[in-house]
């Protein structure tokens, strides 16, 4: 005769035979949540460098818009044989030159509050002459002007400096042209 133990023992094994056991350990559910934290850590930071560099090329292609309008304007200066005409445009609003201003170009503004203005916009600044951007992603802008983060731009005047002063004077020097200048330093950073 069997002993209670062991009738239990053969139940307990049809019982699994009939019902299998397909389960995860809480080692593998750990496993598991553990590399796909790890892949949206890697996607997310992905998605930030994707961010920072459309905001990049969005800038960099605005200004070399700006530019391209301006050289335009020196070229119908040298057709017209008026480069001396091109003195009057040194500091005027860059996006004066082009057809179409972007979506994101605030206007004239004098002297604006920047902290108030939303990031990701330009604004022509008429107190100062002056064209900003400013940043979105300013933790991956460095130089530039802070606080908030903003790269500035302004329309000036080339010419040979015949009498050395610093300074453009209509009767002594020779205008070359303009360009849309930098007027700090800045890189976009990874």
């Amino acid at each position: 005769m069997r002993s209670v133990g062991a009738k239990l023992a053969t139940e307990n094994r049809r019982y699994r035979a009939s019902y299998p056991t397909s389960g995860f350990t809480l080692l593998e559910l750990m496993v598991v949540a553990v590399i796909v934290s790890i892949l949206f850590v890697v996607a997310i930071s992905k998605l930030m460098i994707l961010q920072v560099d459309a905001e990049r090329v969005t800038m960099e292609t605005i200004a070399g818009n700006l530019r391209s309008a301006i050289g335009i304007k020196v070229a119908e200066s040298v057709a017209r044989q008026n480069l001396r005409a091109l003195a009057s445009l040194e500091g005027s609003n860059p996006m004066d030159r082009l057809a179409e201003t972007p979506a994101n170009y605030l206007g004239e503004l004098d002297d604006p509050e920047v902290k108030t203005l939303e990031d990701g916009n330009w604004y022509f600044d008429k107190h100062s002459r002056t064209l900003v951007y400013l940043v979105r992603n300013g933790g991956f802008f460095e130089g530039g002007l802070s606080d908030p983060p903003r790269a500035r731009f302004a329309i000036q005047l080339v010419y040979t400096d015949r009498n050395g002063n610093g300074r453009y004077d209509a009767d002594i020097d020779t205008v070359e042209g303009l360009r849309l200048a930098k007027l700090e330093p800045y890189r976009w950073s990874k």
